[in-house]
C-alpha cells in the first residue's frame, strides 16, 4: 500500500468520522470511516516494519572508474 495511500486512507477515514453528517439508511458513514481509518493505519505500520532500508555508498576507483556498492538490510521476522 505505501506510506502515501497509508495516510490517504487514514485522511479520508477521518473525514467521515469526524467532519460528514451525512446519514444513508443501510451505511452508517461514521463507521465506514474508522474502518478506514484502521486500515490505514495498519497499512501505514506495515510498510514501517516491512520497508527495506537500502543504503548506497559510491566510491571512485583509479582512472575515474565509479564503483558502486550498495547493502540492502532484511527486516527483522
Amino acid at each position: 500500500m505505501g506510506i502515501g495511500g497509508s495516510i490517504f486512507l487514514i485522511a479520508v477515514g477521518a473525514i467521515l468520522s469526524f467532519a460528514v453528517d451525512f446519514r444513508l439508511g443501510w451505511v452508517d458513514i461514521n463507521t465506514v470511516g474508522w474502518v478506514l481509518m484502521l486500515a490505514g493505519i495498519a497499512g501505514l505500520v506495515l510498510t514501517l516494519v516491512y520497508s527495506r532500508r537500502s543504503r548506497t555508498t559510491v566510491a571512485t576507483g583509479g582512472r575515474g572508474r565509479v564503483v558502486q556498492q550498495t547493502e540492502v538490510q532484511e527486516p527483522p521476522l
